[in-house]
Order: C-alpha cells, then structure tokens, then sequence
C-alpha cells in the first residue's frame, strides 16, 4: 500500500504502537558495588540524555516536535514525555503556554513518544538490572518501526522485548475500510540483520489483529561486559563460571517472563 498511494476519505487516522522494552544486566558484589552501580546508569541515562534520544527517534520517523516533559527521581530513575506532530506544524499553531521545552504537559496532536527507567539490584544473587521502557504512538502515514535501529543501537541491550501494534482503521474515497497501511510480516523484518545474528529471536504474532510481539536474548556473554568495577581476570576459573551461569539464568528468566530457576 506504501508504493500505490491510495486517496483517502479525510485523513489517515490509524493508530501504531510501538513498544520497546531492553534490559541491562550487571554483576555487582558488594552493597556498594550496586549503589555505584545504580548510579552510574541513573547519570548515564539521565532525563537529558532520553530526551536526546527520543528528539532523534522524532527526527528518523519525520515528525515534529510540539512539547517535552522530563523529570528525574530520586534515588534513581527518570521519565520523558514528548508530544509529537505529523510533519511541519506552523509555528503560530503551537500553544505558547506549552511549547517545546517546558516541564508541562499538552494536548495531544497526532503522537507522542515517552521513556521510563527502572535500575533495581537483587537482593541475594549480586545481580542488578537496568529496564528501559519507551513507548512510541503514532497517527496518521508515521511508521515508529523505521526507529529500531536506532534505539537498540542507543542502549547495552541483553534482553529485548518489542510489540507493535496498529488499531482503528482509515477509508478511502469509496468508504472502503483499510485497518493497516503497510506490510509487515515480523518486527524482525525492520532490524538490521547483523543486530539479530547477536540475538535468539521469537516472534508471538496475531496477524488477525494486526499485533506483533517479538522477544531477543544476546547470545554472547563476555563476562568482562558484566562486571562493575571488577577485572575478569582478578577471578578465580570457577567464580567466572558460576557468576556466568548466574547471570545467564537471570537474562533467562527474564526473556522468558517466568521464574525458572
């Protein structure tokens, strides 16, 4: 349908979901170790840095800024909200009491994108785990699919969960329904094929309902990328091993979404 355009009975009001969710997981021993290491990603993945992140996924998808909303929380964590146009938006047509760049809220013109940090440390195991969750909702022709890339790149990714979901449904001149406007067989089907050669990939797809979930663990683990403040060598053969096989079980777990071990 992207390549025959079709003329449409007002305007293109389906509604697409994108919802990216990645995990980072971290080996910390001691008590302090998980405090620096919390806070090493709360000052890594700051509000400032999201936005920047979100105000790029704008710029790939071809929409236009109208508000953004940020905040930072204590002891960790932080969340930013940005509400977006399809295409130019003149500039008389934007309210001034919520333009860019100020902490408020706004009504909503065809999308928004938003972002939420979740660093928590396991109580026993010396596990710590770093979640981000951004959702991307679009209107009209903008597709959120064409950010993938760009978002998995922006993050140490173990885990990665993605649905996709489209809703409502458009008409053209001769009221003909239309509930998509693009092909799409899989998520995977918009991510670079050297990103997944590093991930085990599952699809759960309803294409009935156009909704689409796909599920990545990294293959990899080298246990120098997973531990804080700790040289890989300054460990014994037999620690690397258990820390290793602790490590995978959690990532395990956790792409699962089930307690396994």
């Amino acid at each position: 349908m992207e390549n025959n355009k079709i003329s449409l009975y007002g305007f293109n009001n389906l509604t697409k979901t994108l919802s990216f969710n990645i995990y980072d997981v971290c080996y910390a021993k001691t008590e302090r170790e998980q405090h620096d290491y919390l806070q090493y990603i709360d000052e890594q993945y700051n509000s400032e840095r999201l936005t920047r992140i979100l105000c790029d996924v704008t710029d790939i998808i071809g929409a236009t800024i109208l508000n953004i909303s940020k905040q930072d929380y204590e002891p960790q964590g932080a969340s930013v909200n940005i509400l977006i146009a399809e295409g130019e938006v003149p500039p008389d047509s934007i309210d001034k009491s919520c333009n860019q760049g100020k902490m408020v809220h706004a009504h909503l013109d065809k999308s928004h994108l938003t972002v939420h940090t979740f660093p928590e440390s396991h109580p026993d195991n010396a596990i710590s785990t770093f979640r981000v969750d951004i959702d991307v909702s679009t209107c009209g022709e903008i597709s959120p699919l064409n950010a993938l890339d760009y978002l998995i790149a922006s993050f140490d990714s173990d885990i990665i969960t993605i649905d996709y979901r489209v809703r409502g449904f458009t008409r053209d001149v001769h009221g003909k329904k239309y509930f998509i406007d693009h092909d799409i067989t899989s998520i995977q089907d918009y991510i670079n094929e050297s990103t997944l050669q590093r991930y085990d990939a599952i699809d759960v797809n309803v294409y009935q309902s156009n909704i689409f979930h796909t599920k990545m663990l990294i293959k990899e683990l080298q246990l120098q990328n997973y531990l804080f403040n700790t040289d890989v060598y300054e460990l014994p053969p037999k620690q690397r091993l258990d820390i290793s096989n602790s490590l995978r079980r959690e990532m395990i777990e956790i792409f699962s979404g089930a307690n396994i071990y």
